[in-house]
């Protein structure tokens, strides 16, 4: 098959998050023998890019994109107009099988594509994106229209008549059948991980360093609230010697949490690393004790198969998160995840309850968890499963027209 593959991020190198999972969808349609053409934002080094991947590359350059760039919102609700037509010029003289679309962002233009172009659409949604806004600051997303925005995002499948849909998690797709589409066209297949990359350290290492409390990402609003901060004062008044790392682009977002824990706790010891690639980061978790995702609650994150649970436990560390639906139905019976409730109290006192427990049983306890996601949730896994599902949504068009 011939596949347009849409994108509103740079592929490579990943960024991290949803970013690193379109490496490996494209290294799986490749490795099948598919032609794939890739839309998106552009990047260092394509020639080598192009080469190393075996793509066929259609970069966006009208202005920068990124989770970092500047008026990043307002770029991002333009974009799905321009990349449609980016594709529509290339279809001029290449013949699309089939589009696959990454993100909300590039599933609007998929949408928009179908109805141009005549092919059957595969949309994958990593994350339900607008569902993270209701905990930002009302001026950066208004209410009446943040819901209308949810509305738009949850309906595209059922609105645009996507022939398949692929989610980051169960809830998501629980949310997308409650607007009228059909839950057999939906395929949940989770996020993975790079088990090659995220591997556990030696328990001979991880039993000599001081504890270490880690957080990565991409650092925005609802990463970094009260709870965050609730628990970090938790920490630091019953453990004042156990310092916080946070591995990841230093976002305002970030900037204004590490000023305001250093208020409350002018002798916290806080280290942020900056941006780290993607490929990385698994030695900077390595140097850590127990992983936190302390999210605020909001509709997104409940939708989201969180990156960081995952990629914690594939190090072997063990992990403390909020309630999120999601990874609640995945992990509920994991031991090496502590589910804390959405206050910074109770969360700051399960990292306390970690960090309390001998080394030996960290180490065991982690290995066992490493193990198990490698089996289930390695890109390999995750993206066999995408990739069959987006060839039977072909083989289903060729047999009906």
């Amino acid at each position: 098959m011939r596949i347009a593959f849409l994108t509103h991020e740079p592929f490579y190198p990943p960024s991290g998050g949803g970013s690193a999972e379109a490496v490996y969808l494209v290294e799986e349609l490749v490795r099948r023998g598919h032609e794939v053409h890739l839309f998106c934002p552009e990047f260092a080094e394509p020639d080598r890019v192009k080469a190393r991947f075996h793509v066929e590359l259609h970069l966006f350059t009208a202005w920068r994109m990124s989770r970092y760039t500047s008026l990043r919102n307002f770029k991002y609700l333009a974009y799905p107009f321009l990349l449609q037509r980016l594709v529509e010029r290339a279809s001029r003289t290449t013949k699309f099988d089939v589009v696959l679309s990454q993100h909300a962002i590039s599933a609007v233009a998929a949408g928009r594509l179908k109805r141009r172009l005549g092919v059957p659409v595969a949309m994958n949604f990593l994350d339900f994106l607008t569902g993270f806004m209701e905990t930002w600051p009302a001026y950066l997303a208004p209410r009446p229209w943040l819901r209308r925005l949810e509305q738009f995002e949850l309906s595209m499948p059922r609105r645009y008549g996507a022939d398949g849909v692929l989610t980051v998690s169960d809830t998501l797709a629980d949310h997308i059948v409650r607007t009228g589409y059909p839950r057999e066209r939906i395929r949940p297949i989770y996020y993975g991980y790079d088990s090659a990359l995220f591997a556990p350290a030696s328990a001979a290492s991880t039993g000599k360093r001081e504890p270490v409390v880690v957080m990565h990402g991409s650092f925005d609003h609802h990463h970094l609230g009260p709870i965050a901060l609730g628990a970090l004062g938790v920490v630091n008044r019953a453990r004042p010697e156990v310092p916080f790392l946070f591995v990841g682009q230093e976002t305002p977002a970030l900037l204004k949490f590490r000023e305001r824990a250093l208020a409350e706790c002018p002798a916290l010891r806080l280290e942020c690393t900056g941006f780290v690639p993607y490929d990385q980061v698994a030695a900077r978790l390595q140097r850590a004790t127990v992983g936190i995702v302390p999210y605020e609650e909001s509709s997104g994150v409940h939708c989201a198969f969180v990156a960081k649970i995952v990629e914690y436990l594939g190090t072997g560390l063990p992990v403390v998160s909020t309630p999120l639906d999601s990874a609640r139905r995945y992990f509920g019976r994991e031991p090496a995840v502590t589910f804390a409730g959405f206050d910074g109290g109770s969360f700051g006192r399960a990292v306390l309850d970690w960090l309390a427990q001998p080394a030996e049983h960290r180490d065991r306890v982690g290995w066992a968890a490493s193990q198990r996601v490698r089996a289930e949730l390695d890109w390999r896994v995750i993206t066999q499963k995408a990739i069959d599902f987006v060839e039977q949504i072909a083989q289903e068009q060729r047999r009906n027209t």
